[in-house]
């Protein structure tokens, strides 16, 4: 429900679901950079706005099928294994994305676990 009722959606390693759960690559955190741009990249509507390697930082403006803001986080947790988490904001005038940014995150998590070598969700969680 709290889903639904909400214009944003963030992950985190102790999220309640596991959908949304920090996801792990066994990837340095410069390739795992470039793996999410070139993927967003490509996607139409969306727009990398910002890439900023030494704070592990990407915005993308989504333009269709409905306009959100996304930042996406990239951490080196150890050699060759790094976190990737999402941050999505909708511009919408309702108090709803009817789920539209909890999608968006796990359509972008689909892309990279094709694109870069998965290893879990939530590994580091207490």
């Amino acid at each position: 429900m709290k889903v639904f009722l909400s214009t944003g959606q963030e992950t985190s390693e102790n999220h309640y679901d596991d959908a949304l759960k920090s996801h792990y690559y066994k990837t340095t955190a410069k390739k795992a950079i470039e793996a999410v741009e070139q993927s967003f990249s490509k996607q139409p509507g969306a727009t990398v706005t910002s890439v900023s390697e030494d704070r592990g930082e990407i915005s993308v403006v989504i333009d269709k099928p409905k306009k959100a803001l996304m930042i996406i986080t990239i951490v080196s947790v150890r050699p060759y294994e790094t976190a990737i988490d999402f941050n999505v904001s909708t511009d919408t005038k309702l108090a709803s994305d009817f789920g539209f940014s909890r999608k968006l995150i796990i359509d972008s998590y689909e892309k990279l676990n094709k694109a870069l070598p998965f290893i879990g969700t939530g590994l580091h969680s207490k």
